[in-house]
């Protein structure tokens, strides 16, 4: 789900499967080569949408962009490959819902 919030009110929804794209993976170089380069970066989904939908969004609140936060690149540069595996190793194994991501064999 996407929302404007700036502009004319709007909703997006998409639908559909998706797939992950690990680093070890064929398809990653191809897919992260579309990508601005982001420090410790494990994952893309590659969607295929089956619908899209729109709403009016005339609820959606407006809010400002005033700058990105840079701490997530900070942190994964400072942590380095190994630093990185480690930490993926201790806290991403397993999604929220409990399906294993297999983030530590794809990535590491």
């Amino acid at each position: 789900m996407f929302c404007a919030f700036d502009g004319p009110p709007l909703i997006l929804r998409l639908y559909g499967t998706a797939k992950v794209v690990h680093k070890g993976d064929p398809e990653w170089n191809e897919l992260f080569s579309l990508f601005k380069t982001l420090p410790g970066a494990r994952q893309i989904f590659d969607v295929t949408i089956d619908l899209v939908q729109t709403s009016c969004g005339m609820a959606a609140p407006y809010f400002s962009h005033t700058k990105n936060r840079e701490m997530l690149s900070e942190w994964a540069t400072k942590k380095g490959d190994e630093g990185l595996k480690q930490y993926w190793e201790e806290k991403n194994k397993m999604s929220i819902d409990g399906i294993p991501t297999h983030i530590v064999s794809q990535c590491g």
